[in-house]
């Protein structure tokens, strides 16, 4: 009998992501395969709805509109704050990540955009946020997740 992809199902697989540019923005195919528990959102939901049925040895492409991948880009994640924020940092750049937290203490990934005098423009969203994503895949295998897995909702 044929294991297909669906819910509560061990999944490994290639994969690689390139925005609409044909950029590559992540690949396995020099790593192993990517396994997950297919229903446990252990991967973005467009990419896990367009694996449904598929089995082992399929390849299919899988275009990921923004809001089934990382989301629309959120205009209010993007803020500018005074240099004085980064104390104790010697040199800021565009491009460095930092953690900040909300006034409800949150943590949350900012990586700074553009850096203007004292003022240093952060974004909080992903970074592909509002990307449309395209994930080229192959199948490796399906099994199956044991008792354990669906306790812990990922592959072991």
């Amino acid at each position: 009998m044929t294991l297909m992809v669906g819910d509560n199902m061990v999944v490994s697989m290639h994969y690689t992501l390139t925005d609409p540019q044909g950029n590559v923005l992540d690949s396995s195919e020099s790593a192993e395969p990517l396994a997950y528990l297919h229903g446990a959102n252990n991967i973005i939901p467009g990419l896990e709805r367009g694996l449904i049925g598929k089995t082992v040895d399929d390849e299919c492409q899988v275009t990921v509109a923004p809001e089934e991948g990382y989301g629309a880009v959120i205009p209010e994640l993007v803020q500018s704050v005074d240099k004085a924020a980064f104390e104790g940092v010697e040199s800021l750049e565009a491009g460095m990540a930092f953690e900040a937290r909300s006034p409800e203490g949150e943590v949350q990934r900012v990586v700074i955009t553009e850096i203007n005098g004292d003022q240093v423009t952060v974004d909080g969203n992903h970074p592909l946020a509002g990307v449309t994503l395209n994930f080229d895949v192959k199948i490796v295998s399906v099994r199956d997740a044991t008792a354990e897995e669906l306790e812990h909702g990922h592959p072991h």
